[in-house]
């Protein structure tokens, strides 16, 4: 799922497109690792899932029904059966209604390798709610997120699933659990790849502080071009955050604003540069390059040609 979520940013400078990358997939009980975790339940769950989803039961996903005697007809002497109402925990298990179409097998190799150690009909399930996920997680991410969830309460010790709740509720605006669930994935599988997005929920959550951290930690020298531009732009709208606008555009500076690639990295690192020289007052300096920003971005990832066009309008007014 991380290849698919790099669209919008929480806060600072915002791209109509270009969120940071993340690394490979994706009640108040605690989890094994100390925080609330919404699933819920999710080792009694699991022992239950491995014994074959209850789909066949008559409920969604697995929802159980209740028996209750209820009042008996004159002469009938039977039972009436009633559905109990779903839980909240047993709603975020059950996850939202899984499109037919979506089988598990859409996903990449690696993640379907990932869920190899579940049980078959357990494992079958989670792909499913995964393959979901990355299929609505542009249109709608907040029942993406949904899906994720319904994945995590089955499988929470599984860093693919970890990382894929977490880029879900990082697009669907949840940056608190989005941080939670990254940090998780990182723990269990040391990858650094999330940093990026980690350090742009600590933004979201006005913790500016704690993403310039993030952006000097020594793993991000090692990065590749992308995810080196991500944290940049994160690292540069930090700086806006704590109003040091000149240390903002010094950081875009130091970065390949002038590269001859058109990857959507470059798009998104020259917008922010432009976005910050406009908050900087540098109209004419930011107009420049809203054009080269433009110029580059044939996908139209940002609103670039719109802002040059607001710029323009406003120094012949």
């Amino acid at each position: 799922m991380a290849e698919q979520r790099r669209n919008q940013r929480p806060t600072g400078a915002r791209p109509s497109g270009g969120r940071p990358t993340g690394g490979g997939r994706p009640s108040s009980s605690r989890s094994s690792e100390g925080r609330p975790e919404r699933g819920g339940r999710s080792d009694s769950r699991d022992s239950r899932d491995s014994r074959g989803d209850r789909d066949s039961r008559g409920g969604r996903g697995g929802q159980s029904r209740d028996r209750k005697s209820g009042p008996r007809g004159a002469g009938s002497g039977r039972s009436v059966e009633k559905e109990a109402p779903r839980s909240a925990d047993q709603a975020v298990y059950d996850g939202p209604e899984l499109p037919d179409d979506i089988t598990g097998k859409e996903l990449d190799r690696s993640v379907i390798a990932q869920l190899k150690g579940l049980p078959e009909k357990l494992a079958a399930r989670v792909a499913r709610h995964l393959a979901a996920a990355g299929a609505l997680i542009d249109e709608d991410p907040e029942t993406a997120y949904q899906h994720t969830l319904a994945a995590r309460a089955r499988a929470p010790r599984l860093a693919v699933v970890r990382e894929a709740a977490g880029e879900a509720a990082y697009a669907a605006g949840h940056y608190a659990e989005a941080l939670a669930d990254l940090r998780a994935a990182k723990r269990m599988n040391g990858a650094t790849a999330y940093l990026p997005i980690i350090a742009d929920c600590h933004r979201a959550l006005g913790q500016p502080d704690q993403a310039l951290k993030l952006a000097k930690s020594p793993s991000v020298a090692n990065f590749e071009a992308e995810a080196k531009a991500e944290m940049t732009i994160v690292e540069a709208g930090a700086r806006r955050d704590m109003g040091q606008m000149d240390a903002a555009l010094r950081t875009l500076e130091l970065a390949p604003l002038l590269s001859k690639s058109r990857a959507p990295w470059v798009v998104r690192l020259r917008y922010a540069y432009a976005d910050t020289l406009e908050s900087a007052g540098r109209t004419t300096d930011a107009l420049a390059w809203f054009h080269r920003t433009d110029a580059i971005d044939a996908d139209e990832i940002t609103d670039a040609a719109e802002r040059a066009a607001i710029l323009e309008k406003a120094e012949r007014g």
